[in-house]
């Protein structure tokens, strides 16, 4: 009997705590008072030339990504957001984040230049050229 009623607590459990993830990560359509900024992973390699840095960026275009340097730190943020064709549709699950995102990074000592930045595989790759001596 009271394995039933441990399993019953589980799973309303489970169940509020996926109703507080969909809460969390509701998508807005309109940009929010106070925006809401989550963290995408990143990657940072090193050539002779170039420092590449490799950002999981799933449904970001590389146009909408601001990529700056300052003061050592690559700062990259804009929004992601649903497809227009989703907005009204039903949400069963929300794993990816949703709205403004920002990262910063700090850079190994060095001096850049020459921002690029491309989408690849949901991956955005921006790349800085090194300046040597």
């Amino acid at each position: 009997m009271s394995r039933d009623w441990m399993w019953s607590d589980a799973v309303d459990m489970l169940l509020r705590a996926e109703r507080l993830q969909r809460q969390l990560f509701s998508p807005q359509v309109s940009a929010p008072a106070q925006p809401v900024c989550w963290e995408p992973p990143a990657d940072i390699f090193e050539t002779a030339q170039e420092l590449i840095v490799i950002v999981a960026l799933p449904g970001v275009d590389a146009a909408d990504a601001r990529v700056t340097i300052e003061n050592g730190v690559l700062e990259i943020f804009a929004q992601r957001g649903l497809p227009r064709e989703l907005h009204n549709a039903a949400i069963h699950r929300l794993e990816l984040p949703q709205g403004y995102f920002k990262r910063q990074l700090r850079l190994p000592p060095g001096s850049y230049g020459e921002i690029r930045s491309a989408i690849d595989k949901g991956c955005l790759i921006v790349t800085l050229r090194k300046f040597t001596g």
